[in-house]
């Protein structure tokens, strides 16, 4: 009989449901039988839409609002405290605890170990507990004191941090972030590419005066360069300034709405604009795909803007003057740092995270 894998994430933040989304595949083509669930939506569906529409619109407009918010959460005691609106994605946890019984639970999402520790008290056969860390260097006390098996974390930079912060080192795993499991079967540009044009993926926020910004700056920089702009989600709020930059700049733009093909996208450019969420700075990793962040939530994403300087991967570009800099030093003695950066990012590794996460799991199953 195959293993039962519970995956558990939180529609706060893409990092979250990317991270499951992968692992259950990794699950999967391992033999094992994997299970994606949100509790949140499960349980509290209109509060947690509402939640996830809040953090979006403080995330992107009022980041220091955010910022505030952030580490007030370092001095809750989530093994304590029962909040309201947690009480049903707790109950719904239970109930599938109950129902599917897996063999392990693994967490994107930082609260569920809690919950799984209350839920599990007195069990003589509890299931294995992982938690997925989606945060790098700066990490948060939520993810430092849950109470779970083993830590799965994407790089050395935040295993070092988090054994500093006074957990095992044996129980902390370096396999990567959970990038989709085709990163590790794709071929990204080369290093020693020409340039000849130099492709920009740029991935947007809900700001409609921002792509227009940031568009010009990258297609201004140099006649080399071309521009994908991904519109995601905000497609319709967004394409007619888009299409404003396409009409301008023709043969050099292209437009994308929602889509799958993030691991092709990233392996078939040179360069990756976009915000440092946790999902797309590791999936820039996994391509070597070299990236220019230019929007950063304080607090949260801080450490993978971090990460990326500390590889040699990347590094802040807020403004369309620090971007179309940043580019022009990328381009300069053909495109110099850039190749410096890509083969930095190759000895970085790192474009496997689910299948070893899932693989490391699997081994620590004991046998049936």
């Amino acid at each position: 009989m195959p293993a039962r894998i519970l995956i558990c994430t939180a529609a706060f933040g893409e990092g979250h449901n990317s991270a499951a989304r992968n692992l259950a595949l990794a699950f999967q083509e391992a033999g094992a039988e994997a299970r994606v669930v949100d509790p949140c939506m499960m349980g509290a569906p209109v509060s947690t839409r509402w939640i996830c529409k809040g953090y979006r619109l403080i995330t992107t407009r009022a980041p220091r609002l955010w910022y505030r918010v952030y580490l007030s959460t370092d001095k809750v005691d989530f093994s304590r405290q029962r909040m309201p609106l947690m009480r049903k994605p707790e109950r719904k946890l239970g109930e599938l605890l109950e129902t599917w019984k897996p063999d392990a639970v693994v967490s994107t999402y930082p609260l569920y170990p809690y919950f799984l520790q209350r839920l599990l008290e007195g069990n003589p056969k509890p299931p294995q507990s992982y938690t997925v860390v989606t945060d790098s260097i700066e990490i948060n006390a939520a993810w430092i004191k849950a109470p779970t098996d083993e830590w799965i974390v994407s790089d050395p930079h935040t295993r070092a941090a988090m054994i500093k912060a006074g957990l095992p080192a044996e129980r902390l795993v370096d396999t990567g972030f959970p990038v989709h499991p085709d990163f590790s079967r794709m071929e990204p540009v080369a290093a020693d590419d020409p340039c000849e044009p130099f492709r920009v993926l740029y991935f947007t926020t809900g700001r409609r005066l921002h792509v227009r910004r940031i568009s010009k700056a990258v297609l201004q920089t140099s006649p080399r360069t071309q521009i994908t702009i991904v519109l995601g989600k905000n497609v319709r709020h967004l394409w007619t300034k888009a299409k404003e930059i396409r009409d301008a700049f023709p043969g050099r733009v292209k437009l994308k709405g929602w889509t799958r093909k993030v691991p092709a996208l990233l392996n078939s450019h040179h360069l990756v604009v976009g915000k440092a969420g946790g999902a797309t700075v590791h999936e820039a990793i996994a391509a070597r795909c070299p990236m220019l962040v230019h929007h950063l939530v304080p607090g949260q994403e801080e450490g993978n803007l971090r990460l990326l300087e500390k590889i040699g991967a990347g590094r802040l570009a807020e403004s369309p003057e620090a971007l179309r800099s940043a580019i022009a030093d990328l381009l300069a003695d053909d495109a110099a740092l850039w190749r410096s950066m890509k083969r930095k990012m190759a000895l970085h590794g790192r474009n496997a995270g689910a299948i070893s996460a899932a693989r490391h799991i699997l081994e620590r199953l004991p046998e049936s």
